[in-house]
This record gives C-alpha cells, structure tokens and sequence, in this order.
C-alpha cells in the first residue's frame, strides 16, 4: 500500500458508464450520480458498509437522515406504508422532485442508519434518465445525499462533486449541468392525516395542497426528520449577507434580476433560472477572492420561497 490518494474517475453517464457504475454500487461502492435537482452520492440503501461509507465521505452528522430513491411506486411499496394521499402525490409529482416521509415497513431491507433512528423513511422517485438507469440496472434503491461535503454547498456539477469530496469518491457519473438546481421538496405525511412541507423545493406547498385538498398542519416536529433541516446547511465558508441592493468592496455579489453583481441568479427575473443556476452562483462566489458574499432579494414566491430557504441557511 502506498498510502497515496487516488483521484476520482469520472465518466459520461452513458449506457457503459452506468453499467460500470451499477456494477461498482452492487458491490457495495460510493458512486456520484446527476439528478435533476442536484448531484448525489449513491449506495445501495441495504447495506450498513455501504451507508456508513457515505457518512464518511460526507462527513455528515448521523442523525441527519438520508434520501432513498427508488424507480417506482412497486419498489416504494416494498419499503414504506403507501395510503391515499402518498398514491395521490406520486401520481401528480412522480418521477419528479417531490420527497415524501412515510411510515417504514417493517420488512424493508433499509439499513439502520438511514433512517437516523427514526421509524420514517423519505422517499424520492427521480426523474433523471441518468439516474432512472442506474435503478433499474442495479436493482437496488439507493440512498443518495447531495454528492458534497456536509453542510456546504451543493452540487450541480460533476466538476462541483470533485471540487467538493475529491478522492472520497471514487467513481463520477457526469450527465451534465442539473435541469433543477435545487434540492426536492420534502413532504410528511403525518399519521393523523396531517401533512407537513419539511423543506421546501421545486414543488410547491402549493401545488400539494391542490392535489391533497387540504392546507398543511401549523405544527411543526422539532426533530430532524429529513434533509436540508439544519439551521446552517449549503454555506459557502464565507459570511453571507441577504437582500441588499449593492455591494460593499470586500463582497462578491450575486445579483437578481436588475440588480447586477459579479454574477446573477437570473437577469431576466425569472425564478426557475435562478433556482437552477443558485448553487453555481454560490461556488462562484467561495472561489471569488472577496473574503464576503452579499446577495439580492429574490420574491419569496413559488419556488423563490426555496431559493430563499437555501439562503437563509447558507448565511446562518
């Protein structure tokens, strides 16, 4: 053993690379893989080597629980207690960025440490060609946290993936620039038939009430019950300071709409641009030699309330 750091190998998600890449996971490995919301670090969600793995490589808390991603409502039904409304959402928003919080069976071969605990499971259905292929090639559901170091700012990059973990991952899947840019919306289903947005996402609180027909619960679990609910999350390692219309001359500044900057979320104001072009913005702005970041007010509106969600906890 040399003891030297091998590089990650990053390869384009075509049919070979996902292949290799369902090979390596089956083996219990750490593949990083393109979503539409953001890039992630997979491992088969069975295996307690394999979810450890990821802790690892994120250096993330563990009890913060993870995102299990699955092809399907069969596979879903194999893991969680799936009732009227989980159906309802999953046939309006599935493949697609919704995550929901259901009961977990008894009998689902999740490892322990996925659920931090908890009796819950959170459960996506991605979009994603790439990262759909590489379900179903594998035949396991994957567990599969943002593909960067905890607590820092997310991917939407493989380049961003490499910049972040380096050699704690080894293998790379590149399918390009994430269509979403932002993290998916998580929802709780609660056993009283309550519902609760636990973070929010490219789905909004909006849109779920007008598929469930109900408003969600004003009480909120103090608990950490899903991803993206600790108070500082996607930092950039530099103080961050919210809704100002210009810069001072240590900042590097991220503009919106006529607000101009060094770099802007969206010049035309619109708010799935700069969703999706949020977390690039960010690691422009870690790597910019002003030691401050300032950033311009984005309408807490649709999905501009997730894009300011991220902000406020990138600036805590």
């Amino acid at each position: 053993m040399s003891g030297k750091s091998v590089s990650p190998v990053v390869r384009s998600a075509d049919a070979a690379g996902i292949a290799a890449a369902a090979d390596f996971l089956r083996g219990g490995g750490l593949v990083a893989v393109p979503t539409e919301t953001v890039y992630g670090l997979a491992a088969r969600a069975d295996s307690a080597e394999a979810v450890a793995a990821i802790y690892r490589a994120k250096g993330r808390p563990d009890f913060n629980p993870l995102i299990v991603h699955v092809p399907g409502l069969e596979q879903a039904a194999a893991l969680v207690q799936l009732d009227e409304r989980a159906q309802a959402l999953a046939e309006a928003f599935w493949p697609g960025a919704l995550t929901m919080v259901l009961p977990l069976k008894a009998s689902a071969r999740i490892a322990p440490a996925v659920t931090a605990g908890l009796p819950t499971l959170a459960l996506r259905c991605p979009a994603h060609p790439a990262m759909r292929a590489l379900l179903e090639q594998s035949g396991l559901a994957l567990a599969a946290p943002s593909a960067n170091r905890s607590g820092g700012v997310s991917p939407t990059t493989a380049q961003h993936v490499v910049g972040s973990l380096g050699d704690a991952v080894p293998l790379v899947l590149d399918g390009g620039p994430c269509t979403d840019g932002i993290e998916s919306t998580i929802v709780a289903l609660r056993d009283d038939g309550s519902w609760q947005v636990l973070r929010p996402g490219p789905i909004t609180q909006a849109q779920i009430s007008a598929v469930l027909g109900s408003k969600p619960g004003l009480v909120a679990s103090l608990q950490i019950e899903a991803p993206g609910q600790l108070v500082s999350h996607y930092a950039p390692g530099k103080p961050v300071r919210l809704n100002v219309d210009s810069a001072a001359a240590d900042e590097f500044m991220i503009g919106f709409g006529r607000i101009e900057g060094h770099t802007n979320l969206s010049p035309s104001g619109d708010l799935a641009e700069a969703a999706a072009c949020l977390y690039h913005c960010l690691h422009q702005a870690a790597a910019a030699p002003q030691p401050r970041i300032a950033v311009a007010p984005v309408p807490d509106e649709a999905i501009g309330a997730a894009i300011n969600d991220r902000l406020r906890r990138a600036a805590a």
